[in-house]
C-alpha cells in the first residue's frame, strides 16, 4: 500500500470499500491552488484502487479525491470537493492550512441526514503527501536489545528537550538531530538511562480550537499520518524528517540506547463529523471509523476527540500492524507505548485482550520481539484495565503513582500500599509481576516532579479553557504556599519530598519511567496538562540553580544503587519501627508511615521509611550488623558511602525521609 517508487515511475493504492472512483490529484508545488492533472485509479477485486503514474520521481506532491455516496445514515461521507491524503503516506509534502473549505460538515451548522456536504474545493488548503526515497545506509546498525529487568525509561518530547539548551547549536536546537547531540547522550548516560520513550513522532494536524486561539498541540496526541516523521522535528536547513529521524535512532542505537515511540492508534486528526475531511473520512468513513451501534451517522467516541479507529474492519487492522512494521523495520525503533491502548483492544462490546489485535502481534515475526507497552485506559465504558493486559505487555501503573504521591504527602493507611507497589504490584500483575509494571511518579501528564511538591491545584489558565481542563485530583501537596516560594525551609522540605518521591520509585521492583526534565527541577507553572504550550513553559530550562544542581547529583547516583542490588529479584521481609514483621504485602493489617524492609541478599540491604512528621527510631530485626549508609534523604548532598564498623541495634530516621543501608563487612567495599 502506499507509493512505490520504479524505474519507470510511482505505482499508487489506496483501500476504500464504497467509493465509486478514485482519482489521483498531483501538484505542482506546495504553494499551488489546485492540482496539475487528476489520473483515475482502477479498483481490484480486494477494494484496493491502484494506477501507475509514469515518468514521476521522488518529490512528487499527491492526494486523492474519492467519489462515493454521501449518506451520513448509512455511515457514508464521501466528498470528491476534499482533497484527501494518503494514511500510507511516508512524507507530509504540505501542512494543513485551517479554512472552512476543509469541513464536509463545517462547525455550527446541524448534520441533517439530508442536508447536502460542503462542497468548497479544499485543494488550496487541504495537507498533500510527498514520494520519498526510503533507502538509506543503517552502517550496520545493532539495536541494544535491551532486557526488561534492566530497563531504565526516560519519557521526553523531541522538542522540549532541546531548544533552550545552550550547548547545542541554535538550528539543532528542537530537532531529531539536537535530541542524539553529545550533550544529552552524555546527560542521559549520567542518568543511567536505558531506553528514550518519545512522545508522538508521527506526523499530526493541530484542532481548530487551538487554531483559533493561537495555540498548537505541541504533545502531538492528534494523528495525521501514521507512517510519517513529524516534519515539525526536523531540522530547518535541511527539512528531510525522514532521514533525520534515522540518523537520530542510528546514533542513539550506537551510544547503546533504545527508542520507543508513543503511537496513537484510537483515534486521528478529523475529529467529529464537524472536523476537517481530510483522509479516512473521506477516503471510506464506514470502513476506518467506528460508529455507534444503530447510528452510523455518530462516531463511536471511546477516546474523547471526537471518533475512533475501527480496528475491527481487517483492512484498517492491518494498516496499523503495517505502520507498527514500518517503524520498526524501516525506521529501527526498538519498541512502543500505545496511547489509550484500551481503545485499540476494544471488540464489539468490550475489552479482548486475546482479540485480534493483540493477537496479530504476538503471531507476528517482527513485532513481537518489539517493547510493548500499554496506557491500560480510555474513556469508554470499562476503560480501566490495568494489569489485564497479554502477558508479553507492561503497562503504566498508575496504582503505583497514586500510592507513592500519597505516603510521601503524609496520607494515612497508605503503608500497605506501598509494600505492595515497591514489591513489584503482584497483587495487580500476579505472575507477570514485577515486569509488567512500568513505574512511575510523573509523566508527560500532569504535574511535574516539582510542581507535585509546590502546587495544590492546577493553573492551566494559558490554555484558554477557564482552568476547566486538567486532573484536579493530583495528590500533590506546596507545604504551605501555592507556587514558588524563598523560604529556604520551605525549599528544603521540597526538595527532599522529590528525593523521596525519585529514591522510592528506584528502589522499587518493576520497571522505573521518569518524566524527562524532573531531574533537573523542571517546573510548568502549575500546569497539569500543558498539551498546547509550545513555549518556556513546557520546554526545559537548563540554566540550573544550584539546588537543582544538587538535586541532578542525587538523581544520578540512584542508577548506580539500582543496577548494583537488582531490586527486581530481591525478596524483603517487611517490620514495624519496633522491629516486628508485618504480614506479607497484601496483607493490610498494617498501615502506619513507619516501616522498613530487610533483604538477607548478599550484602544484605535495609531500607527504613518514615513519611511522617517526627523523627521515628527503628529497632533493627536483622541482628547486630555494621551498617553504613547509602541514600539518605534527609540530606541534600549524596556523597560516598564510608562504613565505620559501628553495629547498630537502633537507627533514628529523621522525619519525611528514608535510608538505604548495606552491611558493610559483607559490601565488597562498596
Amino acid at each position: 500500500m502506499g507509493p512505490k517508487l520504479c524505474e519507470s515511475g510511482i505505482h499508487f493504492s489506496l483501500r476504500s470499500e464504497h467509493a465509486t472512483a478514485v482519482d489521483l490529484c498531483l501538484f505542482e508545488a506546495a504553494s499551488s491552488e489546485k492540482e496539475s492533472q487528476r489520473i483515475p485509479l482502477e479498483k481490484g477485486a480486494d477494494s484496493v484502487w491502484r494506477v501507475h503514474a509514469p515518468n514521476l520521481s521522488a518529490g512528487c506532491l499527491y492526494g486523492y479525491r474519492v467519489h462515493g455516496p454521501y449518506q451520513p445514515d448509512k455511515g457514508h461521507r464521501f466528498n470528491p470537493s476534499k482533497i484527501l491524503i494518503d494514511p500510507y503516506a511516508k512524507a507530509l509534502g504540505r501542512p494543513m492550512q485551517w479554512h472552512k473549505a476543509l469541513h464536509s460538515v463545517p462547525p455550527g451548522i446541524s448534520d441533517q441526514h439530508d442536508h447536502p456536504p460542503d462542497t468548497q474545493d479544499s485543494a488550496p488548503y487541504a495537507p498533500l503527501a510527498k514520494v520519498v526515497d526510503l533507502s538509506f545506509d543503517w552502517e550496520e546498525d545493532n539495536p541494544p536489545v535491551i532486557p526488561w529487568e534492566d530497563t531504565f525509561i526516560y519519557e521526553t518530547h523531541v522538542k522540549g528537550m532541546t531548544q533552550r539548551h545552550p550547548g547545542i547549536p541554535e538550528h539543532l536546537r528542537g530537532t531529531y538531530t539536537g535530541l542524539c547531540s553529545e550533550p544529552m547522550l552524555e546527560h542521559l548516560s549520567r542518568l543511567g538511562i536505558t531506553t528514550i520513550e518519545l512522545l508522538p513522532v508521527h506526523q499530526i494536524a493541530d484542532e481548530y480550537h487551538l487554531h483559533k486561539s493561537g495555540l498548537t498541540n505541541y504533545w502531538g496526541y492528534n494523528p495525521l499520518l501514521l507512517f510519517a516523521p513529524d516534519s515539525r522535528f526536523a531540522r530547518r536547513d535541511i527539512l528531510d524528517p525522514l532521514t533525520e529521524f534515522k540518523q537520530m535512532v542510528r546514533t542513539f542505537h550506537h551510544a547503546g540506547f533504545e527508542v520507543i515511540l508513543d503511537m496513537v492508534f484510537n483515534h486521528t486528526a478529523e475529529g467529529n463529523l464537524h472536523g476537517p475531511t481530510v483522509s479516512f473520512r473521506g477516503i471510506d468513513n464506514a470502513m476506518y471509523y467506528r460508529t455507534e451501534p444503530g447510528h452510523p451517522e455518530h462516531y463511536a467516541n471511546y477516546t474523547g476527540c471526537g471518533n475512533t479507529l475501527n480496528l475491527h474492519h481487517p483492512s484498517v487492522l492491518r494498516l496499523v500492524l503495517d505502520a507498527l512494521r514500518y517503524w520498526v523495520e524501516d525506521m529501527h525503533v526498538d519498541g512502543f507505548r500505545l496511547d489509550l491502548a484500551v481503545t485499540v483492544g476494544r471488540g464489539r462490546e468490550s475489552f479482548e485482550p486475546e482479540g485480534s489485535f493483540f493477537r496479530s502481534i504476538q503471531e507476528d515475526p517482527i513485532l513481537s520481539k518489539a517493547k510493548w507497552i500499554a496506557e491500560p485506559w480510555d474513556l469508554g465504558a470499562d476503560g480501566y484495565q490495568l494489569s489485564h493486559f497479554p502477558r508479553a505487555w507492561s503497562e503504566w501503573n498508575d496504582q503505583f503513582r497514586q500510592t507513592v504521591r500519597k505516603f510521601w504527602r503524609g496520607d494515612t493507611h497508605q503503608g500497605g500500599a506501598l509494600r505492595r507497589r515497591v514489591s513489584g504490584s503482584r497483587d495487580l500483575f500476579g505472575p507477570r509481576a514485577p515486569l509488567a509494571s512500568i513505574n512511575y511518579i510523573t509523566s508527560h501528564d500532569g504535574f511535574t516532579l516539582e510542581d507535585l511538591v509546590s502546587y495544590e491545584h492546577k493553573h492551566n489558565e494559558a490554555n484558554g479553557e477557564n482552568n476547566h481542563d486538567g486532573h484536579n485530583g493530583n495528590d500533590s501537596c506546596n507545604y504551605g504556599a501555592e507556587g514558588p516560594s524563598d523560604d529556604p525551609a520551605l525549599t528544603a522540605l521540597r526538595q527532599q519530598q522529590k528525593r523521596n518521591l525519585l529514591a522510592t520509585l528506584m528502589l522499587s521492583a518493576g520497571i522505573p519511567m521518569i518524566s524527562g526534565g524532573d531531574e533537573i527541577g523542571r517546573t510548568q507553572q502549575g500546569n497539569n496538562n500543558a498539551y498546547c504550550q509550545d513555549n518556556p513553559i513546557s520546554w526545559y530550562d537548563w540554566s540550573l540553580k544550584e539546588d537543582q544542581k544538587i538535586f541532578l547529583d542525587f538523581a544520578r547516583s540512584l542508577s548506580p544503587l539500582r543496577k548494583q542490588f537488582l531490586f527486581n529479584q530481591a525478596a524483603w521481609q517487611w517490620f514495624q519501627a519496633d522491629g516486628h514483621e508485618i504480614y506479607p504485602p497484601g496483607h493490610d493489617s498494617f498501615d502506619g508511615s513507619s516501616l522498613g524492609c530487610f533483604s538477607s541478599q548478599h550484602p544484605a540491604l535495609l531500607i527504613l521509611w518514615n513519611s511522617g512528621d517526627h523523627p521515628c527510631e527503628f529497632t533493627l530485626p536483622c541482628g547486630e550488623r555494621p551498617w553504613q549508609t547509602l541514600v539518605d534523604t534527609s540530606s541534600p548532598n549524596p556523597e560516598p558511602p564510608s562504613a565505620t564498623g559501628k553495629t547498630l541495634k537502633t537507627l533514628t530516621v529523621p522525619e519525611h525521609s528514608l535510608k538505604v543501608l548495606i552491611d558493610s563487612e559483607k559490601s565488597g567495599g562498596l
